[in-house]
């Protein structure tokens, strides 16, 4: 496989999940800002928000974690060897086990939702109704880990037939079920909150549903099939047992973060949430979205032993990466107050909250372009089977997590929770970087840098021409209208700015993130 038939496979497929994430993203921002308007970042916002991450857990430690990136390889080499039914009871055996645990799981964690809050919160101990209302919506979410686990393994499936575009589109049904469900539901519940939760688990099982049809596509629907004892299964839990304790590591950073937010002033938590998810837009459009196309080329040269292609498929999917989240990072900074501002100030959502989660944002953005090539440089490991890496390497970012959050939670407050999640991520890429180095020897380091370099350079120009347009213009004296029209033409302005200048610098990604905008499969 040369080269350019791997970057075309990257880029192709990232395109398709890069468009699906927008759309994905915009509705998330329209639930999101739905949220805000109905619950502001008051007692309500907050309890919701921590049941949402707690039983959000498993999506993030199969979804886009340990059963996903451990099943690829695995799938991907088993289904060349086998027959067309041979592959599909492979895919039955897996569903129907994982059916299995991940219902026990949730069964569990329903029964022990008190305990599981009380470990996560113990902040919100000190209001009654407020860690009641928390344990309640807990409870309520955890059949959404059953809809969300199953979905990974259809995800899996269809990526390693590198079919991208129903698994990317199915945020987009879940987003739409929890808005359906604050405007249809809310008026007709005491306690309008739990319209979240019923509109989490129908997001949940229509994310799941969407896949079915396109599973019959290539002839994979799964059926009840119990044969855990097939080989392939146990090189999957083989591989995903250290990947998930890795993921789980990751997770521990978030709910460290959570743990120390619910011993601070009410919002904090919310502040924390809204403050991630705008991050999350240019991570998921474009760090998801190369992940995850870049997994399955990366595990066919692995299979393949193809070093040399292996070794570009890795530069490409780092410079293109950087070369969007670089200037992702300024504009985010820049614009943190007059984004939030205009997204989420209105009804319960008032100038406090918008405040504070402007100042949660600037902290998380410094962080932004090291998760985005540690999601890159993790792939790469599994791509090798080799899910030890990075779990030894989450464990130390994670110790450097929980440091910096007792260091800065006194000066910064939540800010300061933001900014320890910033450093240690950006610790742990450098180690990460260091060990592949160690490992494969070079892989492109002086053209990436080089890239970064230029890349660099033009976003801090582009973000001092958005700041003057900003602080010239009387922003705060605006109304909504004119405030959205001014952070629009600004960063019309700055992505004008920012690509004559890669132009003019030479620098080869423009022509790679033209392909990711137009090409389609």
């Amino acid at each position: 496989m040369g080269k350019g038939s791997s970057e075309g496979k990257i880029t192709g497929a990232a395109s398709i999940v890069g468009a699906a994430t927008v759309a994905s993203r915009v509705l998330g921002y329209i639930r999101d800002a739905a949220i805000a308007f109905v619950f502001g970042a008051g007692l309500y916002a907050d309890a919701f928000f921590m049941a949402f991450r707690i039983a959000n857990l498993l999506r993030r430690l199969v979804g886009e974690g340990a059963l996903t990136s451990s099943f690829i390889p695995i799938f991907t080499e088993e289904k060349k060897k086998r027959t067309e039914e041979g592959t599909r009871d492979l895919v039955s055996s897996v569903f129907t086990l994982f059916a299995l645990i991940l219902a026990a799981m949730a069964v569990l964690g329903m029964i022990f939702s008190r305990e599981i809050v009380l470990v996560m919160a113990p902040g919100f101990l000190a209001d009654p109704e407020k860690f009641r209302t928390t344990v309640d919506l807990t409870r309520l979410m955890f059949p959404y880990m059953v809809f969300i686990g199953l979905m990974a393994i259809a995800m899996g499936v269809l990526n390693s037939y590198r079919h991208f575009t129903a698994p990317a589109l199915s945020p987009v049904f879940f987003n739409l079920a929890i808005i359906a469900s604050i405007f249809a539901v809310t008026p007709f519940l005491a306690t309008p909150v739990y319209a979240l939760a019923i509109g989490v688990l129908i997001g949940g099982f229509l994310q799941l549903a969407m896949q079915v049809p396109y599973l019959k596509r290539y002839g994979m629907t799964p059926k009840t099939h119990i044969r855990f004892t097939d080989p392939a299964i146990k090189k999957i839990f083989l591989l995903m047992a250290p990947a998930a304790f890795g993921v789980g590591v990751y997770q521990l950073n978030i709910f460290v973060t959570l743990w120390f937010s619910s011993q601070l002033p009410e919002g904090a938590v919310s502040y924390l949430y809204y403050a991630g998810r705008l991050m999350e837009l240019p991570l998921g459009v474009f760090g998801v979205a190369v992940s995850t196309a870049a997994l399955p080329s990366l595990a066919e040269h692995a299979a393949a032993k193809d070093w040399d292609g292996f070794r570009d498929s890795i530069s490409f999917a780092l410079r293109i990466v950087n070369f969007v989240t670089i200037p992702a990072m300024v504009g985010l900074f820049v614009l943190s107050y007059p984004i939030i501002d205009v997204l989420f100030r209105r009804g319960e959502f008032g100038v406090e909250a918008t405040n504070g989660t402007a100042i949660a944002l600037y902290y998380y953005t410094i962080g932004l372009v090291p998760v985005a090539v540690s999601r890159i440089l993790t792939s790469v490991f599994y791509s090798l089977k080799d899910t030890v890496t990075p779990v030894w390497i989450a464990f130390v970012t994670f110790v450097f997590n929980v440091i910096f959050c007792f260091l800065l939670i006194g000066p910064l407050g939540h800010g300061g929770l933001a900014l320890a999640t910033s450093l240690s991520s950006i610790i742990g890429v450098i180690i990460l970087l260091i060990v592949l180095r160690v490992r494969f020897g070079r892989f492109g380091g002086k053209l990436i840098l080089s890239s970064s370099l230029k890349s660099t350079v033009a976003s801090v120009v582009m973000g001092a021409v958005i700041y003057l347009l900003i602080s010239n213009s009387g922003f705060s004296s605006l109304g909504t209208a004119p405030r959205t029209a001014l952070i629009c033409v600004s960063l019309a302005v700055g992505v004008a700015a920012y690509t004559a200048l890669s132009v003019l610098f030479k620098v080869p990604e423009v022509s790679f993130l033209k392909g990711i905008l137009r090409k389609g499969r």
